[in-house]
């Protein structure tokens, strides 16, 4: 289990923050696929001919892999105080490292075939891994500032896109209906009608407990059965659920809103969601099933919440989350999956 503070928690973008976070798998895996990418083309430079283009890589890749994993586990390790220290502090720390760790390699392992067959001085190898270096930050750097426009995007369409206009409507009406019949339910339905639109105003950069995302997914769903009845049915499964595990704000609300509006007003029976949130294997995964009436009026609809819920995945956690959607024998499934971290403790 990770811990996480909540400051920043958009890993690969910010202002604040642009050192990636080394302990991310989609990091190590870009760093990976660009360093070998270098190492090839350093190969394609010194190889004497094509057939000799593996033996050089080889040779590269001797050195520069091991350097590579020893530089990101102890990236990773040390990512609070590198943060801590501010961008330049980082990045100049950082270099005198990786100075350090290839004077290790250079002067003890003078065997090592790069340096024994095709001879390099220390300042070469020196000048080589600084370089490898600078283009993989600059890299993260242009990702980050590339991203930026789209963390913004994403805040807006939290702020106007996850409500529709009809169900402010519907739902004020319903409240109305009950003030006099049944002052207390028109009550609390304000209340969850205030929490609600609390929530969808608030900063959406920020991971939020996953059990304030189940407790405002209930808030809505209570608000739309005063116009549903009956027609709405919901089983909650949340017996095994993490309930501090963090997660991105308005995950939940947007895919039960879907639900609704897409398989359960369609049809003039209803229907019924199923919602399961558990842990499994230091994985959050979160399932929501509901009918899915093939050439309804709203059956079309289900892309645009998709693909914003996947690109807020992507820009918080990267490649270690993932969101699976399917339509089986009438129904439609949706899967999240996502890594277990908890709020660093005071």
């Amino acid at each position: 289990m990770a811990k996480w503070g909540t400051v920043a928690s958009i890993n690969q973008t910010g202002a604040a923050i642009r050192l990636p976070n080394f302990c991310n798998l989609g990091v190590m895996l870009r760093s990976l696929l660009a360093v070998n990418v270098l190492l090839v083309a350093g190969a394609m430079i010194r190889a004497p001919s094509i057939e000799g283009l593996w033996y050089e890589f080889l040779l590269f890749a001797a050195l520069g892999e091991p350097l590579l994993i020893l530089s990101l586990v102890a990236l990773c390790i040390a990512r609070p105080w590198l943060h801590a220290m501010g961008y330049l502090g980082a990045i100049a720390l950082l270099a005198l490292f990786e100075l350090g760790v290839t004077w290790v390699f250079f002067h003890f392992t003078p065997d090592l075939a790069l340096f024994e067959h095709h001879p390099m001085s220390y300042s070469q190898v020196a000048f080589l891994v600084l370089f490898v270096t600078a283009v993989l930050l600059a890299y993260f750097d242009l990702r980050a500032r590339a991203l930026a426009p789209a963390i913004a995007e994403a805040r807006i369409q939290a702020l106007q896109a996850r409500i529709r206009p009809h169900f402010l409507y519907n739902s004020i009406n319903a409240v109305l209906s009950l003030i006099r019949s049944e002052p207390r339910r028109a009550e609390r339905a304000l209340e969850d009608l205030a929490d609600l639109f609390r929530v969808l105003m608030a900063d959406n950069r920020t991971l939020a407990p996953v059990s304030k995302e189940v407790e405002l997914a209930k808030q809505y769903l209570a608000l739309e059965s005063l116009r549903l009845g009956e027609r709405l049915r919901v089983t909650w499964r949340t017996e095994t659920m993490p309930g501090d595990a963090l997660v991105p704000p308005l995950i939940l609300q947007p895919l039960v809103e879907n639900a609704v509006y897409h398989g359960i007003e369609p049809s003039e029976a209803g229907g019924e969601i199923e919602i399961d949130v558990a842990l499994h294997a230091k994985q959050l995964v979160m399932e929501l099933k509901n009918p899915f009436p093939g050439g309804g009026r709203h059956s079309s609809g289900n892309r645009m919440a998709i693909v914003n819920i996947r690109e807020r995945l992507q820009l918080h956690f990267d490649a270690e989350a993932s969101m699976r959607s399917e339509v089986k024998d009438g129904t439609y499934k949706v899967t999240i999956r996502l890594p277990y971290i908890t709020e660093a403790p005071a």
